[in-house]
């Protein structure tokens, strides 16, 4: 071990105060650049108050760094990945969500014309028992990769022909 923090915490001799701060400007990552300054404090000299003060941080936070660097250098002094709650649709519920998307409503089965958030919170609630908000609707078409936008509605009995005849020059007498 080489630096002493304290009177019972060491600084492993793995990196140079200077080589630290380098470290830290460059990391990417505020909390762990705090943790690098405050340790590389350390390691020029001052006491553990003062160095973690320093670096808008607790003594204990500083120790925890310490800790956590000896052990297992800078990539200890990133968080850890915190604890996500599970998804509310499985993986297969989420699949025949897509699939539903793709395919788009039947108006006489789903009631709608073009899928919406809160029709697909409605269809949902029908088909999996499990209630949605509709901004969760579009968190979770987006997390698949889907746009919550929807294509302007067409209407089932509308004539191609008559279209193309009114692009062409209006509805004159042939």
């Amino acid at each position: 071990m080489g630096v002493t923090m304290s009177a019972s915490l060491k600084i492993a001799d793995g990196m140079t105060a200077a080589d630290l701060r380098l470290w830290a400007r460059r990391c990417g990552n505020g909390r762990a650049a705090a943790r690098a300054y405050a340790i590389a404090n350390a390691l020029d000299g001052l006491d553990r108050a003062e160095a973690a003060r320093l670096a808008g941080m607790e003594r204990q936070a500083l120790r925890d760094a310490v800790r956590r660097y000896n052990v297992e250098g800078v990539a200890g002094l990133f968080d850890r990945p915190k604890g996500h709650r599970a998804e509310w649709l499985s993986d297969a519920e989420q699949a025949a969500l897509a699939a539903a998307v793709f395919k788009g409503p039947a108006p006489a089965v789903d009631g709608v014309c073009t899928w919406t958030c809160e029709a697909l919170a409605v269809w949902i609630a029908a088909k999996f028992g499990k209630t949605f908000h509709p901004h969760s609707v579009g968190r979770t078409l987006r997390r698949l990769g889907l746009s919550r936008q929807k294509a302007r509605p067409v209407h089932p009995k509308t004539e191609s022909k008559a279209q193309e005849r009114f692009k062409k020059g209006g509805f004159a007498a042939p």
